[in-house]
């Protein structure tokens, strides 16, 4: 089983925790293939990803190609000699990258395909209000997110978990899928299943854009509420609140909860001495933690010192 030689692909930090189980398993990385260092900051000093980092701490050879299909980078991934290359978190893949191992492509994806394809299944699952999710690993094939399934995991989602808590938890699963699934190659035990078999639910996970990540005020407060977790901690559900000068604020909203107490049937902004309401669909759902342009990330409770509900509205704009 060691003497797979695995190629990984990925970014970001999810993806390093994947990585950290594959090693902990004791197989063996040939190399991994990451995005290329890119300038970031005031100071555009060039930024290294994740799992950049990862390789090199761990003295694993790294290719960073600006195009996939370019023929110095097959070259060198073709000389990595992989048996198999594992895709968690990165971009998709030409052909002529995919079919290079014998054992095929396979990628991690954070929902139970065919539910939720696309860029933002952990997020979209909350949104949804969804009870439960999973993690799959599938072969990749032409098309996004429709190969073949290998093996799936199922997991619960409680009722108030954000975006950011279950996205903690997968990599711990993920992980353990992963590094199942590449035993279950080496040992010649995968039955891949087409997705047609596993369901009909086929839910869109789209990319996450200012518009579809508005907060709609008229919506039930359980609506509100799965929004808000499933954009927490990125990019964060956001309204606008307009003060007493008329100046309108765009205000990121990280946190809530939902209460039984009735309200006016207006959408209004009210409070006690440490708590913060806003009036929706005649409910009043508790505004917990939020940020308000040009300010920090803070509680209601530390809003409140200096500031007054009733000096500010919830604004159209």
């Amino acid at each position: 089983m060691n003497n797979l030689r695995i190629v990984f692909m990925g970014t970001p930090h999810f993806s390093v925790g994947i990585l950290e189980a594959i090693k902990a398993s004791g197989m063996n990385l040939a190399g991994i293939v990451t995005v290329a260092d890119k300038p970031a900051g005031r100071g555009q000093l060039m930024h290294e990803s994740p799992v950049k980092q990862f390789a090199l701490e761990n003295q694993i050879p790294v290719l960073q190609p600006l195009k996939l299909k370019d023929p110095e980078f097959l070259a060198q991934l073709e000389a990595l000699k992989a048996d198999v290359f594992v895709v968690v978190a990165f971009r998709m893949l030409p052909t002529e990258v995919w079919k290079m191992p014998k054992y095929g492509t396979f990628n991690l994806h954070a929902s139970l395909l065919p539910d939720y394809r696309g860029a933002a299944p952990i997020n979209w699952a909350i949104i949804n209000g969804d009870t439960k999710t999973g993690v799959s690993t599938f072969f990749i094939d032409e098309a996004i997110d429709t190969g073949n399934v290998i093996g799936q995991t199922e997991m619960a989602i409680s009722e108030n978990e954000s975006a950011g808590e279950l996205h903690d938890r997968m990599i711990i699963t993920g992980g353990e899928l992963v590094v199942d699934t590449l035993n279950r190659i080496a040992n010649n035990e995968v039955n891949p299943i087409p997705q047609s078999q596993l369901g009909t639910s086929m839910r869109p996970a789209p990319k996450l854009f200012k518009e579809n990540t508005q907060i709609d005020w008229q919506a039930k407060p359980e609506t509100i509420h799965n929004l808000v977790r499933g954009l927490n901690p990125y990019p964060a559900a956001w309204t606008s609140w307009k003060n007493s000068k008329g100046e309108i604020k765009n205000v990121k909203i990280f946190k809530t909860g939902l209460t039984d107490q009735k309200g006016t049937g207006s959408v209004d902004l009210s409070a006690t001495k440490t708590q913060l309401f806003v009036d929706t669909n005649g409910k009043q759902l508790e505004i917990l933690e939020f940020q308000v342009e040009g300010k920090k990330k803070m509680t209601a409770k530390e809003w409140l010192v200096g500031n007054h509900a009733a000096d500010w509205t919830i604004s159209s704009n």
